[in-house]
């Protein structure tokens, strides 16, 4: 409800990397990427009513210092107003913002793909007029794997997708020391980008014990990168791991955020608070991310 309006609502999922590769790089500098990725239960949300022009306003304990005119949720409504071809169309939007920013774990490519799916219903827009894949690949590499928001192998650039069945919910602890990091800096300090991707996937998983033990043999190759813009990043991952019944602790995607797998939510929950008490200036979650086994 937005100011006794109705509105709808939209969740903007968290995207974590289980695994990333660098397998190479274009001749126009993109990186190409093998990554096993899924979705959480945590995440920001988004609503939207009726209304002139595009305006967003912010709310949540991770606003602060997020700007409503340079946002992907704006640059998403209106490459969506413009893929549309009516000019008249408008929205007021409220952003609730849950995620850390520029942390790895896609908050903003959420953002703008809850953005898209939110006002399509909105403006109850036929998809099949509408080129919704090329516009969600036109906002960012992330953007296309956010639309679904379902575990996927993703690969290309972010643009190609393999919907992966086999995962079952894995319950995850995310820890980020509340520093951001450039991503684009990160690929910069990329020591090699022509790495293997990722070993054979199996049909799936029993247990997120089986997923650890497969991600036991994989990587994410920003992380040393990362680690050299950001030394927390390595305390952060070691307490992970230290933690009592961690599976296994890495970095997502670009940094900050770190997240450990557990077998079970209570053991999550439990690590989650520990680490939170233990590093009163990290946030430090409990999640699931949401299988498809």
């Amino acid at each position: 409800m937005i100011s006794g309006v109705t509105a709808l609502e939209e969740a903007a999922p968290a995207k974590v990397n289980l695994a990333l590769h660098v397998t190479g790089r274009r001749a126009d500098g993109y990186h190409l990427l093998d990554s096993l990725v899924v979705f959480t239960k945590l995440g920001d949300r988004l609503t939207a009513s009726r209304g002139d022009g595009i305006t967003l306003s912010l709310e949540g304990s991770m606003a602060a210092g997020l700007s409503t005119s340079d946002n992907l949720v704006v640059r998403a409504a209106e490459a969506l107003r413009l893929a549309v071809g009516d000019p008249q169309l408008g929205a007021w939007l409220v952003l609730q913002k849950h995620l850390p920013v520029a942390s790895g774990i896609g908050g903003g490519s959420a953002d703008a793909a809850a953005a898209v799916r939110l006002l399509t219903r909105l403006w109850r827009l036929d998809t099949k007029t509408v080129e919704i894949a090329r516009l969600a690949a036109s906002l960012g590499a992330d953007v296309p794997v956010c639309m679904a928001s379902r575990p996927a192998r993703m690969s290309g650039i972010g643009e190609i997708l393999e919907p992966f069945e086999g995962l079952p919910d894995l319950p995850l602890v995310l820890v980020n020391p509340r520093r951001a990091v450039s991503t684009p800096e990160v690929f910069r300090r990329l020591a090699r980008r022509d790495n293997a991707g990722l070993p054979a996937l199996p049909s799936g998983f029993a247990a997120p014990r089986d997923v650890a033990d497969y991600l036991a043999r994989c990587r994410n190759d920003l992380e040393a990168a990362a680690m050299v813009l950001e030394p927390l990043i390595a305390e952060v991952i070691a307490a992970l791991a230290a933690s009592p019944h961690c599976l296994i602790a890495r970095m997502s995607g670009s940094g900050a955020t770190c997240f450990g797998i557990y077998p079970d939510a209570t053991a999550a929950a439990t690590a989650a608070a520990a680490l939170a008490a233990r590093h009163p200036g990290w946030w430090a979650v409990a999640t699931v991310a949401r299988g498809e086994a």
